[in-house]
């Protein structure tokens, strides 16, 4: 299938501006403007965010797609998926509808500056860090995290990240140009120190005090004990006609974008280094 590359004029700031190119093929641009013209005409993120989660379900489940090209470019990928841009491409698309604009452009400019801190189209500057993710998003006013001081709240994370600059010969682009290190590095020590409540594992199993805290179309974001990493798997929050809790994901194990039939609880009692949750809410 031929590949696209379309460029783009991006404002950065108010006196600077770069183009760059937008990767994708011919069948993503139709998905796009096909699943925004399907969904509801009216409802909350919350709601765009279960509903597109569950339109992609049955794609496969594809690591790396972002790391196909050797300069970084916003790479727009709705046929293969893993658990990151899972979650960016529904978010996305949630913002589309919630804003009313509906075109491809729109879609891609959403993904933009989900993906990358600042709009800013650089390896560097893209969100590998979840807790990356979420400060960014929240500045941008796209989500904004759900936490508190009580249960099911009960336990904190201390993040220690060293992960990617001590590991940097798994991804290609820092084996591609080692002076990338350094910028990643910057960022993981900006995080390190900064602690976050979240829900241990064994509390998710209280369903009912669970439904109080965590709706539809939440992303669950599942905290690690692996060092140098503060998560290890993203998805959404579904809740089940039984009142059980769990994942819509693009699932490494299922090998597609699935509904965990294993409720949350037990899918995290079968993985001993997932500690918990933080629970991050569209807006």
């Amino acid at each position: 299938m031929k590949r696209f590359s379309l460029i783009i004029a991006i404002s950065f700031l108010a006196y600077h501006t770069n183009a760059q190119s937008i990767i994708y093929e011919r069948e993503d641009s139709l998905k796009v403007v096909e699943l925004l013209a399907a969904a509801p005409a009216k409802g909350t993120t919350n709601d765009y965010m279960s509903y597109f989660g569950n339109r992609l379900k049955g794609l496969p489940y594809v690591a790396k797609t972002l790391e196909t090209t050797k300069k970084e470019n916003l790479i727009i990928n709705l046929r293969e998926l893993d658990c990151t841009t899972f979650t960016e491409n529904i978010l996305a698309l949630s913002l589309c509808m919630k804003s009313g604009k509906r075109t491809f452009l729109d879609f891609s400019n959403f993904l933009r500056q989900i993906r990358y801190k600042d709009g800013r189209i650089s390896y560097p500057a893209r969100n590998h860090y979840f807790t990356a993710w979420i400060d960014e998003n929240t500045r941008n006013g796209f989500i904004k995290e759900h936490t508190a001081s009580t249960t099911p709240f009960t336990a904190t994370q201390t993040v220690a990240l060293h992960y990617m600059s001590t590991h940097h010969t798994a991804y290609p682009a820092l084996v591609h140009d080692t002076s990338l290190i350094k910028n990643i590095r910057t960022t993981e020590k900006q995080i390190t120190g900064r602690r976050f409540r979240y829900i241990p594992k064994h509390n998710l199993a209280r369903h009912a005090l669970l439904k109080k805290q965590i709706k539809n179309g939440d992303i669950i974001v599942i905290l690690t004990k692996k060092p140098g990493l503060d998560t290890s798997h993203i998805g959404i929050a579904s809740w089940h006609n039984d009142g059980t809790l769990h994942l819509l994901n693009a699932s490494q194990i299922h090998k597609k974008v699935v509904d965990e039939p294993m409720t949350l609880f037990k899918y995290m009692q079968k993985h001993p280094s997932q500690i918990g949750i933080r629970v991050v809410r569209p807006l």
